[in-house]
């Protein structure tokens, strides 16, 4: 099982690094060419969200085998917590995924005839952003540790590629659900950008939307069984 990370190897940070460059090449390009359109706000939004919810399907498809197509963070963190990655290796994956994330940025950036690295100004500060974040990471890692738990593990690519779609649209925030997204899309200066000073709060309720999406699924599980005992 693909979340069972026993053997740790150079494929699965490999897989981390293609996977969230490949996230981060879509949400920053599908940004700038929205931009770039000069469509309606709306028209905007939506179009991003697709795009966006199939690009990170098709890549959970691809390297899902490899390291469980983590692409963040927040879902790493979650596998820890349920101990089925170990801590040490989790950090060496997170580093993966920052690595793949600003590369993917810098080369929408430069395809998009922008500087590779560019301070973004748009303010997404806020407690509704805040809460949109929670919610939108919650429901995300949520969404992956129930269909873990109930052997549904194939459904995973449509189900996350979807929910981010819908949470792209439905949040506030525009559904960011990713601490390495949210750092990397600080350094664009496109319609996707984020200014740095609301970073850190993304990226708390987002380890805090885990966190509870940890406990949900822990509840839901144990229910699960007691029913079927």
């Amino acid at each position: 099982m693909p979340y069972d990370l026993d053997v740790i190897s150079r494929s699965t940070f490999l897989s981390e690094a293609l996977g969230t460059g490949f996230l981060l090449a879509v949400i920053v390009g599908s940004g700038w060419a929205v931009q770039q359109l000069g469509a309606d706000s709306a028209s905007q939004l939506f179009i991003h969200a697709v795009i966006v919810g199939a690009g990170l399907t098709v890549a959970i498809l691809v390297f899902i085998p490899f390291s469980g197509a983590q692409f963040n963070p927040a879902v790493t963190l979650a596998l820890v917590l349920r101990r089925q990655l170990d801590a040490g290796a989790a950090a060496q994956i997170v580093i993966a995924q920052l690595a793949g994330g600003f590369a993917g940025l810098m080369l929408a950036n430069f395809t998009y005839a922008s500087e590779l690295v560019s301070m973004s100004s748009i303010d997404r500060g806020g407690v509704g952003r805040f809460a949109g974040e929670v919610f939108a990471t919650f429901g995300l890692v949520l969404v992956i540790l129930v269909l873990i738990d109930t052997g549904r593990e194939a459904a995973i690519p449509a189900a996350v590629g979807a929910w981010v779609t819908t949470i792209i649209v439905a949040t506030v925030s525009t559904g960011f659900a990713n601490p390495v997204v949210t750092i990397a899309r600080a350094f664009t200066d496109s319609y996707t950008g984020i200014e740095l000073a609301a970073v850190p709060a993304f990226v708390f309720a987002q380890l805090l939307g885990s966190l509870l999406a940890v406990g949900a699924a822990r509840v839901l599980t144990i229910e699960r069984k007691n029913i079927h005992a």
